[in-house]
Order: C-alpha cells, then structure tokens, then sequence
C-alpha cells in the first residue's frame, strides 16, 4: 500500500484501518503496556531516518503516535532479549528477521501474525526473512546490508596496488605488499567481535557455498565440522599471523565506528563491512568518500564450490508488533507498517543517507540519488545474487550465537584450533 499524495487523505485513512484490520485479525486485547500510545525501539545507526518516519507519521496521526528510542547496537541485543522475555517489549519490535532471535519471538508467540498485502513492494527474498514456517512476521523497515570488501584507493596506489583483490590468494599477496609499505593492511573491529563472524561467513560460502550454513541453521548432527568451515577458520588463522588486521585490532570497537575511521583516515586499507558502513564513512569524510573508496564483493577462493556473486549480510531490519501490546497499539502499529513504513520520503531518506531500501522499482530514485554507483551496485547485488546468507548470529538461536562470537574470538586469537571451535559448536546443536 502507497500512501502518497495528499489529495488521497481521505482513502489513505480508510485503507489504513482496513489494512490494520487485516493484519490484526485473530489478536488479544491485552498487554502490559494496556495503556498510553504505541512505543517502537531502534537502532542508533537509523536514528535520523527513523526519527524522520515517525515524526511524519505523528504529524499526520494524532490519535496514533508512536514514541520511538534509541540503543547501540550491542546494548539492545540484550535490552530486547530481556524486554520480550518480561512481557515488557515495545510495540514495535526491530530485529534482524531470519531463524535466530526473530524465530524465538515467534515460537513463544511474542509476536502476531501479520497480512501477506503489506509486502508486495518489497524483494521477495527480503520478505520471505520475515517469514516463519510460511507465515508473515516481520515487515522490512531500513536498507538491504550486504558485507562489502572497502578500500582505500590512496594507500592501494602508494602500495602499488592496481585494484580490488579478486581472489583470497590476491587478498594475501596484497596483505604483503601493504606491510612492505608500511601500511596496515585490514581495519577490524575486534572489541565488538561480531565483525570477526564476516570473514567466516563468507570464507565458508566461497569454499563450500551456502548449504553449508543451511545444515547448521537445520541443526545437523557435526555440522560445524564440515571441511568447509574447517578450512575457513584455518584461512582466517593464517591471516591473523600473516600480519592481515592491524595491531591492537582486538581493542577497536565498531558501534562508535572506531573501525571505519581507521580506513577513511588513512590507518588501514581495507575494511570488510556492511553496507551500512557507507552511510557512516560519507557522514564522517565526504570528501573520502567521493575520491578514495573503493568497493567489491568478497573475493573468491581458489577451489571452492561456492558462487562468488553470493553476497552475505542482513537482508533488512525489520518491524514485528508484540502480542503484549494492546489492542489500540497493536492497531497503531499495524497502521503505522501499512502507511507510514518505507514511503517515499522515507525511501529518499534512506537513499540520501547512502542506504538502499528493498523496495522493487527505484532504480530511477537511485540514479537521481548523491551516491547511484555505490547504491545501484549495493540493489543490482542484494537483488541478483543466487544465494543472500543473513548474518549468521542473527540466523541460530541465542545462546549458539553467543557461544559463536565467543568460540570465533578465540579462533582469531589463537587460542582454539579450527577443530576445537568445530567440537565447541557442535556441542550447541540441539
């Protein structure tokens, strides 16, 4: 549904609560949070754009407000967990879609099901996220976040470098010719360790392609063990002794994007990140951003079986209504993803930011955008990609995510063999 131009108030306020209606049937009355407006929690990372949803819709709704907050990254991991489990969750729930967390909120029915007719705008790919068993959760509200390599073109060129590494054994010669200059080769946000995860991932999709992955996330006996991971791990590992990341990577934290501003301010040449970095790099050093960055796609590795156009990521952010919230604010949030969720100035908002939403149809927006090369090559890889891994801690169930991030750290820091981190996670599959 597309809610634009004022002449259309009138209808919009009918199929609003049409739509409302559609996505609430079947839910209760009652919640913790029985009284007052509907309330939504979101990432510091969106905070403008979401800021300027909300707003909007607030304008224009007085009978329907929605109070949003704001949290770190880390911080709302664990406030989410804990609200949800209380019964003290906001209306609006933002999480990362796939079979991880999202999917406890929908096994402990902590979220409503929600109306197929709100997502014909979106990637199908995007949507089905979203989706538990076949049924609609989870609406996308930001921008698709493939992980991109970055670079720094100004340190390539002193180095000698003539482009992107397209092939890990190109990635490591690079990482020596960048030492020979006296350059670190790879910023890394180590102190957040979820940045670590990345390189897993998709070291393991380029050795043995996404259904690697896909066994783990249906809980197969061994299949951490499989040589694919073994094999990514051992990559990872020599990496970290070849001198890759730069030194005192383990004390760089990304939630205050410490990690980026290495690779605009010239520390470091390379970042792998997600696409949301593009955002913040253009907000800190426009400049930078114009002249000397550099991106692509995860380079290849020699004999493996997976499709270098794979990309992994997080498909979206998405929004889910808490069946602890109350009718009224179910009805508001339901009204709020029907009409006020990825409009078009919320879509110019997230272009303008460097972002790009996973609505069908706007490429034109993108080309008229401040950033179309990096924007239409973020869509054109997050639309035709043969296989889009969401995040893996965002894809297992909690507590397999924690041990992961921790399991991994110590990977990196040499303190587990491949094997050793292999028999660690097997040991979370249930």
């Amino acid at each position: 549904m597309k809610l634009t131009q004022k002449a259309s108030r009138l209808t919009g306020a009918v199929a609003l609560a049409g739509a409302a209606a559609l996505v609430l049937a079947g839910c209760g009355s009652s919640g913790p949070s029985a009284s007052g407006g509907a309330t939504a929690w979101a990432l510091t990372g969106q905070q403008t754009t979401i800021d300027n949803a909300f707003n909007a819709w607030n304008k224009d709704n007085a009978k329907e407000q929605v109070k949003v907050q704001f949290f770190e990254n880390d911080a709302f991991k664990q406030k989410i967990r804990t609200a949800i489990g209380s019964g003290n969750s906001p209306t609006l729930i933002w999480s990362w879609g796939g079979a991880g967390n999202f999917k406890t909120y929908v096994d402990s029915k902590k979220v409503i099901e929600l109306d197929e007719s709100l997502t014909t705008k979106y990637f199908p790919s995007i949507v089905d996220n979203g989706k538990i068993d076949g049924k609609l959760y989870a609406i996308p509200n930001n921008t698709v976040q493939p992980v991109l390599l970055y670079y720094n073109k100004e340190l390539f060129n002193k180095a000698g470098i003539s482009g992107v590494p397209t092939t890990w054994s190109e990635l490591l010669d690079d990482v020596s010719t960048l030492k020979k200059a006296g350059i670190a080769p790879i910023s890394m946000g180590g102190a957040s360790k979820w940045p670590q995860l990345m390189w897993l991932e998709y070291l393991t999709d380029r050795i043995g392609g996404p259904e690697v992955f896909k066994a783990i996330q249906q809980n197969k006996a061994n299949s951490w063990s499989d040589p694919a991971i073994i094999e990514a791990l051992q990559k990872i590992q020599d990496l970290v002794k070849a001198g890759g990341f730069i030194d005192g990577y383990q004390s760089v934290a990304t939630d205050n994007s410490a990690d980026t501003a290495l690779l605009y301010t010239g520390k470091a040449a390379m970042i792998l990140q997600g696409a949301w970095a593009y955002a913040d790099m253009k907000t800190s050093d426009p400049k930078f951003v114009s002249s000397s960055l550099g991106w692509a796609n995860f380079p290849a590795v020699d004999g493996g079986s997976g499709d270098p156009a794979n990309v992994v990521g997080n498909a979206s952010n998405y929004w889910s209504i808490s069946s602890d919230a109350s009718k009224d604010q179910q009805k508001t949030a339901a009204a709020f993803l029907a009409g006020g969720n990825m409009t078009d100035a919320y879509i110019d908002d997230l272009l303008k930011g460097g972002g790009v939403p996973p609505v069908l149809g706007i490429e034109d927006k993108i080309k008229a955008s401040d950033n179309p090369d990096f924007l239409l090559d973020v869509y054109n890889m997050s639309k035709d990609a043969p296989a889009f891994t969401l995040s893996w801690d965002q894809a297992i169930a909690p507590a397999a995510a924690d041990a992961l991030l921790t399991n991994l750290d110590k990977v990196f820091l040499g303190q587990l063999t491949p094997q050793q981190f292999a028999d660690a996670m097997n040991a979370t599959i249930k």
